[in-house]
């Protein structure tokens, strides 16, 4: 039997790459350690983006101190692969046959995770690093740059990153204003300045369509995760339109493209570089599918094993663990779901739309939150065991 383990992260818990390794050791209590089995952590644009694609292509990382989300110095990964090492399906999405291509991500160097919950607040958080590694990496004579979005603490337009490649923004008082903030915005009267280096290709990374303002915009969507309050989210929605507004004309850039989808995510960074560089946005799993080889391996596998964090609504939007046990399904193959909670509605339309998939929590009954995070590879493991030793497998 040939088995894939294809997880995505468990937030607070595990990462990808440790939710996989987790499984197979829980496959190999049970079955041996003979047994065939392929590992293909996931990625979301968010944390293990750049580590996930870089190995998958048989790259290398190096580490550079940047700035972080609130202004500290932090040693951050900057992925680099060889475009001709990538399979060939990736180049109807990022159509770069030769040279070296950059892989950042966003989460590293402006990540909610690294900013205490009692700081979060896109206020206070700036998009400065990004820019910083889109420097060196430009620097580095890449050819194209790849930027994974997910997992942002910030909401500044990307406004950080293009003062680090080379923007000013002046005040009222006619001062500039360095390491610009979104607290510092009701202050600035206009952008002087140009992008000072040539910018390669920018691809980013998206799977959601939110323009950049209104009720589906940056702030309204995603700001209160990061800290924004809701009597906050009119006025900080309001003053982005402003500051959009200064970026569109600096550029000479229609104001309509505040309104192309994809333009909200990650704070803004996407519009901003959209603006500025020309950033193209490609389907974020779309992407992870072609560079990891997913279908090959589904295909290859007799069982898929993947998973999450939490599998609820918003795990059916087509994405990572679903669209597995998707394709899983339309080749005639078994796969089952572990996830540290399951909605049990969800699970309940897996199994509908799915005969062939099981849906499993491997937190124990009545264990705190706390806890479950903190031993989450372990659950990971027993459950895996547990369930393989019970469950009987089809032949096809």
């Amino acid at each position: 039997m040939k088995i894939l383990a294809a997880f995505d992260k468990f937030k607070d818990s595990m990462t990808a790459v440790a939710a996989c390794e987790a499984a197979t050791a829980g496959v190999q209590t049970v079955m041996g350690e003979e047994i065939q089995i392929t590992q293909a952590p996931l990625t979301d644009g968010g944390e293990g983006f750049c580590s996930i694609l870089t190995h998958a292509a048989g790259g290398h990382l190096e580490y550079h101190n940047v700035c972080g989300p609130l202004g500290e110095e932090m040693e951050v990964a900057l992925g680099w692969v060889e475009a001709a090492d990538l399979p060939s399906d990736t180049a109807r999405l990022i159509p770069v046959q030769q040279g070296r291509i950059a892989i950042i991500e966003m989460a590293a160097a402006a990540g909610l995770e690294q900013v205490p919950t009692e700081q979060r607040h896109p206020l206070n958080c700036t998009t400065y690093g990004v820019g910083e590694l889109i420097r060196i990496a430009v620097a580095q004579r890449a050819s194209a740059i790849l930027l994974g979005i997910g997992g942002s603490a910030t909401s500044d337009l990307g406004l950080g990153a293009l003062e680090a490649l080379g923007l000013r923004y002046i005040a009222n008082n006619g001062q500039e204003m360095n390491q610009l903030k979104p607290e510092q915005w009701p202050f600035m009267d206009h952008i002087e300045g140009q992008i000072d280096l040539t910018i390669p290709p920018i691809f980013i990374a998206c799977d959601v369509d939110n323009p950049l303002l209104g009720e589906r915009g940056a702030a309204a969507v995603y700001g209160p995760q990061k800290g924004l309050q809701p009597a906050e989210i009119e006025p900080y929605d309001a003053r982005s339109k402003i500051i959009a507004r200064m970026l569109c004309e600096h550029f000479d850039q229609p104001v309509s493209v505040m309104d192309v989808p994809g333009s909200g995510a990650a704070g803004g960074i996407s519009f901003g570089l959209k603006v500025s560089c020309g950033a193209t946005f490609v389907p974020g799993f779309d992407l992870v599918t072609a560079w990891l080889d997913l279908k090959a391996k589904v295909a290859a596998a007799d069982l898929i094993l993947t998973g999450e964090g939490k599998f609820d609504t918003s795990s059916l939007a087509g994405k990572g663990p679903y669209a597995l046990i998707k394709q899983a399904h339309d080749l005639g193959k078994q796969s089952i779901v572990f996830a540290g909670a399951v909605d049990p509605e969800t699970a309940s339309t897996i199994n509908e739309q799915f005969p062939r998939c099981a849906v499993y929590s491997i937190t124990p009954q009545g264990c705190a939150l706390p806890k479950a995070l903190a031993e989450g590879a372990r659950n990971l493991d027993i459950k895996v065991s547990a369930v393989i030793h019970s469950t009987q497998f089809y032949d096809g």
